[in-house]
């Protein structure tokens, strides 16, 4: 058997950071239908019996009902597949939600939080999504696998081997356990990087968001394209996102004031389909101002500037300088040595004294 599986779609996303360039916010939102669309056309042309969607497929809080009225006109021109819906902690299945109040098309099945199984010719598929924002448990360890001479497939959203608290809310699924229950394949969703071959023959898999959702997620964005057979399995990652979110370096040694800064920042040769990160690295030899800066910034596609540079002096130089900066740091060293201050912290705070003294 064949199948897609996606995932973290989070159709309407604010996309809060891009709404700060203009029109940025609203662009990537169309990308996210002109992306799902391109998945139906693939489903199409590759005859693709299967599509699970395991959960966060949209923002419950500012999904539109035209964006579902525009999904489910898509899940109509492939009547042929099957398509299977657990939701997850963003578009949790409660009273008002688009799963509760909207009329999908017959070949969609959603899964509500009590487990189901569905039973088809070949495989057997269980489901189960979340009913709020957060979920300490969906009951997966109570599942038992009825016919084992059949594919089993599980789709759910969840965070495998969650480690601490902020972790926990998000149905936490321990991966031996999950092995043990002896599913031919486990779609998962949740965690926005991939995971689909750490190992021979994985069967527990994320797919990954299907679009770049920011700077946390670099790289390609997709979904997970199988072939399933009892005891043999085939996955191919299909990237499907022709706009990443990327960081690029600028070595700001040899730079000596804002000005000749803002220039080299506008002309950093950069791909215009692409989001951009700056991050100013090196030594510099004047204070930057990144507020300042922005002001100045003619390329739209550079969303954020991070300022990872250090003051081009050493503080042994400077203290031994009977000037206002020499004497500020030998005050502010001796306090220091009174207290309990990292190194790190303790370079922190000299380097804001000098920036004021600076100004």
């Amino acid at each position: 058997m064949k199948f897609i599986h996606m995932a973290d779609m989070h159709l309407d996303a604010p996309f809060t950071t891009l709404n700060t360039k203009g029109d940025l916010g609203k662009i990537r939102r169309q990308d996210q239908r002109e992306i799902f669309q391109k998945i139906i056309e693939y489903i199409k042309t590759n005859k693709i019996p299967y599509l699970f969607i395991a959960g966060d497929f949209y923002e419950h809080e500012f999904i539109r009902k035209s964006t579902i009225e525009y999904v489910n006109e898509l899940f109509k021109t492939i009547p042929e597949t099957k398509i299977y819906i657990t939701p997850g902690n963003h578009d949790p299945y409660i009273k008002n939600s688009m799963y509760e109040t909207f009329h999908w098309n017959e070949n969609v099945k959603i899964f509500h939080s009590q487990i189901e199984k569905v039973e088809e010719p070949e495989i057997d598929i269980y489901g189960v999504g979340f009913s709020s924002f957060t979920c300490e448990s969906l009951g997966i360890e109570n599942i038992q696998i009825e016919n084992k001479n059949k594919i089993n497939i599980l789709i759910t959203h969840g965070d495998l081997n969650a480690s601490n608290k902020t972790e926990m809310p998000y149905n936490p699924i321990a991966k031996n356990s999950l092995k043990e229950k002896g599913f031919d394949y486990i779609a998962l969703g949740h965690i926005h990087k991939p995971n689909y071959k750490e190992e021979e023959n994985q069967n527990i898999v994320y797919p990954g968001s299907t679009i770049a959702m920011g700077f946390d997620e670099l790289g390609n964005h997709g979904f997970i394209e199988g072939t399933l057979e009892k005891g043999k399995i085939q996955l191919n990652f299909v990237p499907i996102d022709n706009k990443e979110f990327k960081e690029q370096e600028i070595e700001i040694t040899n730079i000596n004031d804002i000005d000749e800064l803002i220039e080299k920042i506008n002309n950093e040769p950069l791909e215009e389909q692409n989001l951009y990160k700056i991050i100013l690295t090196g030594k510099r030899n004047f204070e930057i101002d990144i507020l300042a800066i922005y002001k100045f910034i003619k390329k739209i596609n550079i969303i954020k500037i991070k300022n990872k540079t250090k003051p081009n002096y050493t503080l042994e130089e400077m203290q031994n300088n009977y000037t206002l900066k020499g004497i500020f740091i030998q005050e502010i060293l001796e306090e220091i040595k009174k207290q309990n201050y990292t190194q790190e912290q303790i370079n922190q705070i000299l380097e804001i004294g000098l920036s004021v003294l600076d100004k």
